[in-house]
């Protein structure tokens, strides 16, 4: 009976801890559906000016929309595009009065990462955002070849004399180079992928503990003789 009573304990227990996890990972899917509708308004609200004082976390995805001057400079960031294949985000410096940043002007195939782009006065239409892709596994910058791994604002503007502000092109700047503006699909959403594991395992936990408790239920061989 003892052994029974404990097995009874430790499957129920096992189980609610299962379920709720489970019903947590539910909880943070709605979460984030919500967040991420959010960001999708942002992203395709009216363009404003750039901000006097950038606030990395308030002005996260702010459509902004400028008029100044695109410098020659650029840095290659490799990427790779689903259906096209391997290139660079070209990066480049774009003054606007006394104010200097950095534009993602889009996306180039790697034949393409010497063309001569264009330069010059021109309006550009974007959204601001700072972008995490560094980790230990991110190589260093092969500044020979000007072939970078990821978009570092920080030091992208060290490298090139600009805020540490980076707008991401909506607009296109040359007819060579497609804009790869911001997105919500690139931001994870496994929620739902979690709480299925979750209930899964509630309910091979709830199985196995039936079949415990069956197992210790039966009479022994010994005893139906």
């Amino acid at each position: 009976m003892r052994r029974i009573l404990f097995l009874l304990i430790f499957g129920i227990a096992g189980l609610a801890i299962l379920l709720s996890l489970g019903t947590w990972q539910v909880q943070r899917l709605h979460w984030k559906k919500g967040l991420l509708a959010d960001i999708d308004t942002r992203i395709a609200g009216d363009p404003a000016n750039l901000p006097d004082a950038i606030d990395p976390e308030a002005h996260r995805y702010l459509p902004v929309s400028m008029a100044g001057e695109m410098l020659p400079r650029e840095i290659h960031v490799l990427v790779s595009v689903k259906q096209v294949g391997p290139g660079y985000r070209i990066i480049a410096p774009f003054r606007s009065g006394n104010r200097t940043i950095l534009i993602d002007r889009g996306f180039v195939p790697t034949t393409a990462k010497s063309t001569a782009r264009q330069v010059g006065e021109m309006e550009i239409t974007g959204n601001l955002h700072w972008p995490d892709e560094i980790d230990s596994y991110t190589p260093e910058p092969d500044t020979d070849e000007n072939i970078w791994f990821a978009r570092d604002v920080p030091a992208l503007a060290d490298s090139l004399g600009t805020e540490p502000v980076l707008l991401i092109a909506r607009s296109q700047t040359d007819p060579e180079i497609t804009p790869l503006p911001v997105v919500t699909a690139g931001i994870p959403n496994d929620h739902l992928q979690y709480a299925v594991t979750w209930f899964g395992l509630a309910l091979v936990w709830a199985a196995m503990t039936g079949y415990f408790l069956w197992r210790s239920r039966a009479p022994s061989e010994s005893e139906t003789q």
